[in-house]
């Protein structure tokens, strides 16, 4: 099954509409184009809507945010809703700000958002934990982790992606464990942004939101692990991994894959 929605996104080309992190944009569109999908970067208000009408999936990132960016964001959000694409939010740096927990709220609460993407310390804040986050890097959040997802889930009727040594998907139904993935992720700016682009592309062909995530992280994952396997460091695993998103065949993802999956 993840190999086959992979082969659906080769060959329907979704088109991904990002709205995202200045800091990673080129590297979110590039990963998008490796999977086989179409990226498309539309920030302006003037158009997020418009082209939130034409594209298969809306990638929504909070890294870079500002007033303006946000209001483009519930333009594009409500077309997406409208239209009946899936809408993708990369929390990013939820829980370090107050700036950033509002907006991320408020897009919550305006627009309907069909997975949400953050690192621990992120979707334990958006589940109303008492956490700070460190910059955009992830902090403890004593407690469980799967419960708090699957709350999250429950509370917003969305599938639900908490990325670290373990991912974990759930829509509060099914749970997803998936532990593919290699450490220099950790090591270079803008992996976590690059997934949520592989997510947006997953979710633009299959209905089922948390499966599409998990399928995704599965493959990126798989990807990792093989660029990994002859980089010299950060710099050269990078490029590895756009190359290794782009090989990837079956007997790959069949042999590597290393997902877990159980009820909630």
């Amino acid at each position: 099954m993840i190999y086959e929605i992979l082969t659906r996104v080769r060959a329907g080309k979704p088109l991904v509409h990002h709205i995202t992190n200045w800091v990673t944009i080129y590297d979110c569109a590039q990963i998008t184009r490796m999977t086989g999908a179409l990226p498309v970067m539309a920030h302006a208000r003037e158009e997020s809507a418009e082209m939130a009408g034409i594209a298969s999936a809306l990638v929504l990132n909070i890294g870079t945010l500002t007033p303006p960016l946000i209001e483009a964001m519930i333009r594009a959000g409500k077309k997406a809703n409208e239209k009946k694409i899936p809408v993708v939010l990369d929390a990013v740096g939820v829980g370090a700000t107050k700036l950033r927990d509002e907006k991320a709220f408020e897009l919550l609460e305006t627009i309907t958002i069909d997975i949400i993407k953050g690192n621990s310390s992120e979707i334990a804040r958006l589940a109303g934990e008492d956490v700070t986050t460190k910059g955009v890097e992830s902090t403890a959040i004593g407690v469980d982790p799967v419960r708090t997802c699957i709350r999250l889930a429950d509370k917003y009727s969305t599938a639900v992606v908490m990325t670290g040594r373990e991912d974990i998907v759930t829509d509060g139904v099914t749970v997803y464990i998936v532990r593919n993935g290699h450490e220099l992720l950790g090591k270079v700016v803008g992996t976590g942004c690059m997934a949520a682009s592989v997510i947006g592309a997953f979710a633009g062909v299959e209905t089922d939101y948390a499966r599409a995530a998990a399928s995704a992280l599965v493959c990126f994952g798989i990807a990792a692990e093989l660029a990994a396997e002859y980089a010299r460091g950060p710099g050269s695993f990078k490029v590895n991994l756009f190359d290794e998103v782009y090989a990837l065949d079956k007997v790959k993802v069949n042999r590597m894959a290393r997902i877990e999956e159980r009820k909630a």
